[in-house]
């Protein structure tokens, strides 16, 4: 597999991008947030990638503060970009592409009761209006966009005693949480109450206190979770066998086939519809799809279930977040700890 990588420095640090959808072929959009060490200021940005490999700033609006989570709806006119605070507030924007503009359009305070402290977390639903947060506080909430408006609800609140990291939408009523320990939730909005199902890493057997940071279930899969976190983890949580994780990647196995090609936190993995399974032979429901993750070592790869994992991109610094273009899913764009973004383009 070849591989195109392109380098475009920035002037701030970018705490996180993903594509937005495509309006021909000839030009993606890029939306990002970036913060400026030196006025402490955030921003979200959004940048046009050409395919002669030109990126160009379009336009940027400031936020009332750091942004920790963002996500994007899928509409190719209009698409909606939800963002989280450090401050505890969520943030709603959508972006116009042919005319290159962003408009803020509402926001969940953290004076409301929202979050207190670090929103961890945030999914948009396949219908682009329902989003859900989890938060290092323990709070879980559901927020809907209807009218013009948001408003929220809590779905559940740990008091201080539970904190989540990463939060992902399994079907229009479910969703599942990750955190501490590397423990998983799954949550159904028509039993209300608490998680419905739970999975505990006892297979640490108290050696390690891992973080899940980032979570992604496959469209055609909801059954399997898949899971990154410390110590270069990456596992799946199979809702068939809830006992066992599935084992990807991990510092601490001694199976060959499941060494990490990153040995810190995994910040992101999703699953790579690009990728085709290299055993063909034994593609079934219980083999996990392959995935891509990002580093805090600089590494960017693909690891598969069973097989050695193929990196695609080495950096000197920590790649803090990436996206695969969901409708040419060749095309990766990641952002790298030192001031850059970096895109491939696989063949």
């Amino acid at each position: 597999m070849g591989v195109q990588i392109h380098h475009f420095p920035q002037n701030n640090y970018i705490d996180s991008l993903r594509w937005l959808p495509q309006l021909s072929a000839f030009q993606h959009h890029i939306i990002l947030s970036s913060f400026n060490q030196e006025s402490s200021t955030s921003s979200l940005q959004i940048l046009n990638y050409t395919s002669n490999q030109e990126l160009t700033f379009q336009t940027s609006l400031t936020t009332p503060s750091r942004i920790t989570s963002l996500k994007t709806s899928q509409n190719p006119n209009k698409p909606l970009i939800v963002a989280s605070t450090f401050s505890g507030s969520l943030l709603l924007y959508t972006a116009d592409l042919v005319n290159g503009s962003l408009e803020f359009i509402d926001s969940v305070p953290e004076k409301a009761g929202f979050h207190s402290g670090r929103v961890s977390g945030i999914d948009v639903s396949e219908n682009g209006v329902d989003f859900v947060s989890v938060g290092e506080d323990g709070r879980v909430n559901l927020v809907s966009f209807v009218d013009g408006k948001l408003s929220y609800k809590r779905v559940f609140d740990g008091n201080g005693l539970v904190s989540y990291g990463a939060v992902k939408w399994a079907s229009p009523v479910e969703f599942v949480s990750g955190g501490l320990g590397f423990g998983l939730q799954w949550w159904d909005q028509r039993r209300p109450g608490g998680p419905v199902s739970q999975f505990k890493a006892n297979w640490t057997h108290g050696i390690t206190s891992g973080i899940v940071h980032s979570i992604d279930i496959h469209p055609s899969r909801k059954h399997t979770c898949l899971a990154g976190g410390s110590s270069g983890t990456v596992f799946a949580w199979d809702l068939r066998w809830q006992q066992q994780p599935i084992m990807l990647s991990g510092v601490g196995t001694s199976d060959l086939s499941t060494l990490s090609p990153a040995e810190s936190d995994v910040w992101e993995v999703q699953y790579d519809n690009y990728t085709t399974s290299s055993n063909y032979r034994n593609i079934s429901e219980s083999r996990v799809l392959p995935a891509m993750i990002c580093s805090e070592d600089g590494i960017l790869a693909v690891i598969e279930q069973g097989e050695e994992p193929v990196e695609l991109l080495a950096e000197p610094c920590a790649i803090n977040s990436f996206d695969i273009d969901r409708q040419n899913p060749s095309d990766i764009v990641c952002s790298l700890e030192w001031e850059s973004i970096a895109i491939l383009t696989r063949s």
